[in-house]
């Protein structure tokens, strides 16, 4: 009887202890607040202008979806993405960053881990990430690799709620 006592006892006490050690999921869905960069001179500036949208959605199975686009966009003049000029395709292009796939949270790390299936950019496609990440409350915060000019983009994102 003192043994199922004590198994008891053990098992509610490392519950609790791995509840509360645990940080607050990241299930759900984000609007983006800010989409800025590092710059190398300690400088930070928005990289998709003033007023960024964007949406990123994390799923209990393990999929997200990031979207994120500059506010001012560049109309196509014809009405039709077929018949788009070259500075209207460079803008359309360079005005979003978006993709989707699986990833996975280290809690102990900080990490977020993306499995990017699809991306904006066709160089991602198939390609795994690892981001550290920062969660303050209902805003998370990460950095993704120093771009060539040596820029450092920031995404900030708050839960939906």
């Amino acid at each position: 009887m003192m043994i199922k006592r004590l198994s008891l006892f053990l098992a509610l006490f490392v519950l609790s202890v791995s509840a509360v050690a645990q940080e607050p999921s990241i299930v759900g869905t984000w609007a983006l607040t800010g989409a800025d960069k590092l710059l190398p001179n300690g400088t930070r500036v928005p990289d998709y202008g003033p007023n960024p949208h964007g949406l990123v959605i994390f799923t209990a199975d393990g999929y997200y979806s990031l979207q994120i686009y500059r506010a001012e966009r560049l109309k196509f003049s014809s009405g039709d993405k077929f018949k788009g000029t070259l500075e209207e395709y460079q803008d359309a292009s360079l005005s979003m960053s978006t993709g989707f796939g699986r990833y996975s949270v280290d809690p102990v790390k900080h990490t977020i881990t993306f499995h990017t299936d699809r991306s904006s950019v066709p160089n991602r496609d198939d390609t795994t990430v690892v981001r550290n990440y920062e969660l303050k409350g209902d805003e998370i915060s990460w950095r993704v690799t120093a771009r060539q000019d040596g820029s450092i983009p920031i995404t900030t994102i708050r839960r939906v709620k």
